[in-house]
C-alpha cells in the first residue's frame, strides 16, 4: 500500500510539473502572440472604402466610381430591429460575452480536431472575432490563426465599446453585389435607408454575410428565403425580439429584393469619366475608394439640352441619308417565345435612347420586332415612313434593329414607337462660360455605352473655316481691320519642288477686291490665304498660340488659313472665349470643389477670369493677379503699335469733314474684385470687339443665317467644313456662353454631299443655345477705349459724313485708312484680276 501511495505521489507530482509547464507554455504562447497583435486603437480611426461621388453644380448626382458600394453609418442610425436581426443571426450573446463565446469555440475546436484542420468549420466566431478577422487576420483555417483571433477579440473588447465593435462589423461586412456595409446593402437590395426597413427585410439582410455571393436574395432567392424563415426569424422570436404576429407576418412576406442602383440624376457620362481621370491624376488610384465628393461646373439644364441636341441632330442627319441594312443578327431558336427571343439581346445595350430589338418577320405592312424585355411591337405607317421602304424590305428575321419610344401625345396614351438606327456619324458639343472657362455642358459622342471615346477632348479634327476668326484676329494685330481690302481672286503657289497649290473658294466663284468683314461673312478661302501670306506664316503660327493652341498643331504653311490644323472641339471653344469676353484667354475647368468623407473641403477652384475694363491690364492689378498681355515681339516681329511693323497713330478727325470722329467711351478702369485671378490677354480687346462684330454678321447675313431664329442680337459664330465633307463645325457665342459643335465620322469618311457646317452642325448649336439662352439677358458689349467709329464705302474707302458703312477701328489704324483712301486703293468697282502666281520657299 505504501508503494502505491509513493507511486501516486510521483504521478501527481509529474502531473503538477507538466501542468506548470503547460501553463508556462500557454503563457509564453499568449505572450508571444499577444506581442504581435496589432494596435486595435487604429479601429477608432479606420476609414472604410467608399466610392467617389461626382455631382453637377447644383448637387445632383452625375456618377459614382469605386470597387465597392459602401455608405458608412453610425450606430445611432441603425434601428433596433436591424440590430436585433444581426444579433439573432450571428451572435445572440454579443452584449454579454467578452469577445469569445466559450461554448461556440469549444464546438469549433472539436470540429477542427476531427477534420485535422483541413476543412472549414462553422460556428465559434463572435461578432468581435469576425471584426478581428476582417480587419487584421487572414482567412487561413488553423489552430494558430483561431488562437490569434480569440486573443485579438478579447483585446478589442477591453479597448473598444460594444457599439464601436458592432458598427465596425455592420460597415465592413460584405453583402454581395459589390455592396459593403449595411447602409449600401439596404440601398442596393431594397432602395431605401435603414430606418425604413421592415422586419422581413432586416432578417433577409442579416442572413447575407454568411453566404454573400451564393446566398444573397438576388443570386439565390430560395436559399435566402430559407435562411430568413427557418433560422433568423425564429431566433428573433426565441430571443424575444419580435412577437408571434410579427414572426408570422415576416414569414408570409414575399422575397422582393431587387437591384437598386443609386439613380444618376444628371446624364453626363463623358464628364464623369473626365473627372475620374483628373482625380486619379491629382490624388492617385486610391482616390476612387476614399469617399470623396466632387462638385463639377456642369449645369444640369444645359447638359440635358446638349445631350438632346446631339442625339436629335445626329438622327436628323442620319435620316437624311436613308435606311441602312442591319449588320447585326442573332439566331432565333425554333419555337422560341417572345421572352426567349428578348433574352438574345441581353448583351446589347441601349444607345442614345435607341433600344435594341430582334426582327421576327413582317406581315400586313408591319415590321414585327421583340424588345429585350420580351415586349412584341408591330411597326408600320409613320413608325417606318422615314425609311421610304416597305416593311418586308427593311430587315429579315433575326436582324437586330433599333427602335425609339416617342413622347406621348397624352398622359394616358399608349406608348408609340419608331424604327430607327444608330447614326453613322458622331458629334461632340462643348459649352463654356465665356468669362471663366467653366465647363457648363459636354457631350463626347452619340452614346457613351456604345463608345467611350470622348470626341470633345480627344478627337483631333480639321476645323475648316471655323478657324478663320483666329487668323483674322492676328492679322488685325498687324494693321488690318474689318474694312481692309483683300483680293478674292485665283492664285497659285509653287514650292521649290515644283509642286503647285491652287486654293479654291467653295463653289469656285470669285468676288475681286473685298472688305475683310465681307470675306469672313461669306467665308472666302482665297482671301484667307492671301491674308496669311501677307502677315507671314511664322508670325501667324506664333501669334495664334495666344488662343491656347499648341504651335506644333498648326501647319507651317499657307494651308493653315483654311483650317487644316488638327484641333479638338474643346480647344476651339476655348479660343472662341477670347472673342466673347473681350480678349482674355480662359482655361477650361470642370472641377469646382472636392470634399472628403468628413465634408472637409480639400480643393476649391479659383480660375483666372476675364475682367474687361479692369485696371492693371499689362500692369499690376490692384487686388488681383497681374494679367499677362500677349507678347509685343515674337521672333523678330514687333507687334507693338509704335513699331515699324504696325501702323502709326493717326488723326482722330474724319477725313474730308474736319470734324472729330466718334470715339469709344474713355471709361476709367476699375480694380478687379479682391479674390479674382485675372486671365491673361490673348488679343487686344479692340480686336476681340471687331471679330465679335464680324461673327455677328455671319449669323445675320452669312453662312449661319438659320441661327437668326434665336431672335437675339448678342449671338455670333462661324461655320466650318473640310474637304469632301469630312467635318462640319459651328462655333459661336451667345449670352454668357461659348459653344462649339463638331459632326463627323470616326472613320474619316465623308458625311455626304452638301453636309456643310451650316447644315450638319449649326442645327445642333441652335437647339442647344435655344435652351441655354432662355431667360438669359442680352449681353451688350461696348467698343473698348481706343477705337474710332468711321464710315466706309463698300470698297473700304473712308467716306465723309455718316452715309457709308459703319466700322469701329483702332485709333492707330485710322491714318493708314486715310492714306489708302487718298491713294484710291481698292474699290467695289475694281476688276477681278487674272490668276496670280507666287513662289513659296
Amino acid at each position: 500500500m505504501a508503494r502505491f501511495f509513493r507511486l501516486l505521489r510521483r504521478l501527481l507530482l509529474i502531473a503538477f510539473v507538466l501542468g506548470l509547464l503547460g501553463l508556462a507554455g500557454v503563457a509564453a504562447l499568449v505572450y508571444s502572440v499577444n506581442a504581435r497583435l496589432p494596435d486595435v486603437q487604429v479601429l477608432r480611426h479606420v476609414e472604410m472604402q467608399e466610392p467617389m461621388y461626382v455631382y453637377a453644380r447644383d448637387g445632383r448626382l452625375i456618377g459614382m466610381f469605386g470597387e465597392k458600394r459602401r455608405y458608412p453609418v453610425e450606430m445611432s442610425q441603425v434601428p433596433q430591429r436591424v440590430r436585433q436581426a444581426f444579433l439573432a443571426a450571428e451572435d445572440a450573446h454579443f452584449y454579454q460575452h467578452h469577445g469569445v463565446d466559450v461554448k461556440g469555440v469549444t464546438r469549433a475546436v472539436w470540429l477542427l480536431i476531427q477534420t485535422g484542420g483541413q476543412e472549414r468549420v462553422a460556428g465559434g466566431s463572435t461578432i468581435t472575432q469576425q471584426v478581428a478577422k476582417q480587419f487584421f487576420l487572414s482567412s487561413e483555417y488553423s489552430f494558430r490563426r483561431k488562437f490569434e483571433e480569440m486573443l485579438l477579440a478579447m483585446k478589442m473588447e477591453r479597448e473598444l465599446s460594444k457599439d464601436e465593435i458592432f458598427a465596425l462589423y455592420l460597415n465592413k461586412s460584405f453583402f454581395g453585389n459589390r455592396a459593403y456595409g449595411i447602409g449600401a446593402a439596404s440601398e442596393y437590395y431594397y432602395g431605401k435607408p435603414l430606418d425604413q426597413l421592415t422586419v422581413d427585410e432586416a432578417a433577409t439582410l442579416a442572413g447575407i454575410p454568411k453566404f454573400p455571393t451564393s446566398g444573397n436574395p438576388i443570386t439565390n432567392t430560395e436559399r435566402a428565403r430559407q435562411r430568413r424563415d427557418n433560422y433568423i426569424l425564429p431566433r428573433m422570436f426565441e430571443l424575444g425580439f419580435i412577437t408571434r404576429a410579427e414572426l408570422d407576418a415576416a414569414r408570409a412576406a414575399p422575397m422582393h429584393a431587387a437591384p437598386h442602383e443609386r439613380p444618376i440624376e444628371v446624364y453626363a457620362p463623358y464628364v464623369a469619366e473626365m473627372v475620374r481621370k483628373e482625380m486619379i491624376d491629382r490624388y492617385g488610384e486610391d482616390v476612387l475608394n476614399q469617399g470623396y465628393h466632387v462638385t463639377t461646373t456642369i449645369d444640369p439644364a444645359l447638359q440635358a439640352a446638349a445631350q438632346a441636341a446631339v442625339v436629335d441632330g445626329l438622327r436628323e442627319y442620319d435620316h437624311r441619308h436613308g435606311w441602312r441594312t442591319p449588320t447585326e443578327t442573332v439566331t432565333i431558336p425554333a419555337g422560341a417565345d417572345v421572352a426567349a427571343i428578348g433574352l438574345l439581346l441581353h448583351a446589347i445595350p441601349p444607345q442614345g435612347g435607341l433600344l435594341p430589338a430582334v426582327v421576327t418577320g413582317s406581315q400586313g405592312g408591319a415590321l414585327n420586332v421583340v424588345l429585350a424585355d420580351g415586349t412584341p411591337l408591330a411597326l408600320s405607317g409613320k413608325a417606318i415612313a422615314w425609311t421610304q421602304r416597305s416593311a418586308s424590305a427593311l430587315a429579315k428575321p433575326g436582324d437586330v434593329v433599333r427602335v425609339r419610344r416617342l413622347p406621348a401625345a397624352q398622359p394616358d396614351a399608349p406608348p408609340a414607337w419608331e424604327l430607327d438606327q444608330l447614326p453613322a456619324a458622331q458629334s461632340a458639343l462643348v459649352s463654356l462660360d465665356a468669362d471663366t472657362g467653366a465647363l457648363r455642358a459636354l457631350v463626347g459622342g452619340f452614346s457613351f455605352a456604345g463608345n467611350k471615346f470622348n470626341r470633345a477632348t480627344q478627337a483631333r479634327r480639321q476645323p475648316g473655316s471655323s478657324f478663320k476668326p483666329f487668323l483674322y484676329a492676328v492679322s488685325f494685330e498687324r494693321g488690318f481691320n474689318p474694312a481692309s481690302i483683300v483680293l478674292d481672286a485665283p492664285v497659285v503657289f509653287r514650292d521649290r519642288g515644283g509642286r503647285v497649290w491652287r486654293p479654291q473658294n467653295d463653289g469656285g466663284s470669285f468676288s475681286g477686291p473685298m472688305r475683310l468683314r465681307e470675306a469672313l461673312v461669306r467665308s472666302k478661302n482665297l482671301v484667307s490665304v492671301r491674308l496669311l501670306d501677307a502677315i507671314g506664316v511664322d508670325y501667324a503660327r506664333k501669334a495664334i498660340t495666344h488662343f491656347g493652341f499648341d504651335e506644333a498643331s498648326l501647319p507651317p504653311n499657307l494651308s493653315m488659313s483654311l483650317g487644316t490644323a488638327s484641333l479638338t472641339p474643346l480647344s476651339v471653344a476655348r479660343g472662341y472665349t477670347a472673342f466673347a469676353n473681350g480678349g482674355f484667354l480662359t482655361t477650361p475647368w470642370f472641377i469646382d470643389s472636392v470634399r472628403d468623407r468628413d465634408d472637409k473641403e480639400i480643393f476649391k477652384a479659383q480660375p483666372p477670369s476675364a475682367c474687361p475694363g479692369c485696371a492693371g491690364i499689362g500692369s499690376a492689378a490692384g487686388g488681383g493677379q497681374q494679367p499677362t498681355s500677349a507678347p509685343t515681339q515674337i521672333d523678330g516681329f514687333d507687334l507693338s503699335p509704335a513699331s515699324p511693323d504696325a501702323p502709326t497713330s493717326g488723326t482722330t478727325a474724319k477725313p474730308g469733314t474736319g470734324k472729330p470722329a466718334k470715339t469709344s467711351p474713355d471709361v476709367a478702369p476699375s480694380a478687379p474684385p479682391a479674390n479674382m485671378v485675372v486671365a491673361p490677354l490673348a488679343i487686344d480687346p479692340r480686336v476681340a470687339f471687331q471679330i465679335r462684330s464680324m461673327m455677328h454678321d455671319v449669323i445675320q447675313r452669312g453662312t449661319a443665317t438659320a441661327a437668326r431664329v434665336l431672335n437675339r442680337d448678342d449671338i455670333g459664330g462661324k461655320t466650318g467644313s473640310t474637304n469632301n465633307y469630312r467635318d462640319a463645325w459651328f462655333s459661336g457665342y451667345g449670352g454668357p456662353y461659348v459653344t462649339t459643335v463638331w459632326v463627323g465620322r470616326d472613320d474619316f469618311k465623308t458625311l455626304g454631299r452638301g453636309e456643310y457646317g451650316g447644315r450638319a452642325a449649326l442645327p445642333i448649336w441652335i437647339n442647344f443655345m435655344r435652351v441655354a439662352l432662355k431667360d438669359q439677358p442680352q449681353r451688350v458689349v461696348e467698343p473698348p477705349p481706343g477705337m474710332v467709329q468711321v464710315s466706309v464705302s463698300a470698297g473700304g474707302r473712308l467716306v465723309p459724313g455718316s452715309g457709308g458703312i459703319t466700322e469701329w477701328v483702332k485709333v492707330e489704324d485710322l491714318q493708314q485708312m486715310e492714306n489708302e483712301s487718298e491713294a484710291g486703293y481698292g474699290g467695289e468697282d475694281s476688276a477681278t484680276p487674272s490668276e496670280e502666281a507666287f513662289d513659296i520657299f
